[in-house]
């Protein structure tokens, strides 16, 4: 039996996750998360309902700048894939009744994206379900410990945020 200097609360793992240091072990974690992401306690979230609220998540956010209008263009620039991809992931969430199209009122030539009631709904929805999530997968964790990774959490998302928009070699 092997024996670590090094105290951890979490199941000694192989591979990637075993890292000595934990920083090591942050990148490997994120994917194992993305493909766990449909865990739930009662019910899984289809892998279509899946993508839908990564559109509906970019259009409720709204605007990142002034006079930025949430088209097909940025759904795409902020999921990271080709203008195609992201015009058939929003005709998927308009045809689901999520989504609907309006004219731009700065330039009415050009398409904006707006959530429908339905879409409102479904994303409570998906959020009282990743919620529930959250309480399952941490069912075991002391309440401080579940509020400081929350926070924690939150922090990196938001350091995410502003990491994207700072100049490069900042």
């Amino acid at each position: 039996m092997e024996t670590s200097t090094r105290q951890t609360s979490v199941p000694s793992r192989q591979g990637p996750l075993a890292a000595a240091d934990p920083l090591d072990a942050v990148g490997p974690a994120f994917s194992r998360l993305r493909r766990a992401s449909a865990l739930n306690a009662e019910t899984p979230v289809s892998r279509k309902d899946m993508t839908r609220t990564l559109v509906l998540n970019i259009v409720e956010e709204g605007p990142e700048e002034d006079g930025q209008e949430i088209t097909v263009g940025v759904v795409a620039e902020r999921l990271a894939v080709d203008p195609s991809v992201a015009s058939r992931m929003v005709t998927d969430c308009i045809s689901a009744g999520y989504l609907v199209r309006a004219a731009s009122q700065q330039d009415g030539r050009r398409t904006i994206l707006q959530m429908s009631d339905e879409g409102m709904a479904m994303l409570a929805a998906f959020r009282r379900h990743q919620r529930a999530a959250f309480e399952f997968i941490t069912r075991d964790w002391p309440e401080a410990e579940r509020l400081q990774f929350a926070r924690l959490l939150i922090k990196y998302v938001d350091s995410v945020a502003e990491a994207r928009h700072a100049p490069p070699g900042d």
